[in-house]
């Protein structure tokens, strides 16, 4: 599905597929958005992505900037 994207490359498809593999709902959340805006470009599927709730969840956390 991924690489069916219009404009579709490597780097792409990794960055989902990590994001997604991490929870169910996320995957399930990115498949309906792509089935919904069938052309949707990469950029918008990673604008969709970006926007989720759960997105900095996997950020990495840098202890010495915190405190």
């Amino acid at each position: 599905m991924l690489n069916n994207v219009k404009d579709s490359y490597y780097d792409f498809v990794v960055a989902v597929l990590n994001y997604a593999r991490k929870k169910q709902s996320r995957l399930e959340n990115v498949k309906d958005f792509m089935i919904s805006n069938p052309d949707a470009s990469t950029s918008d599927i990673l604008e969709y992505i970006s926007n989720q709730a759960d997105f900095f969840e996997d950020a990495a956390f840098d202890e010495a900037k915190a405190g």
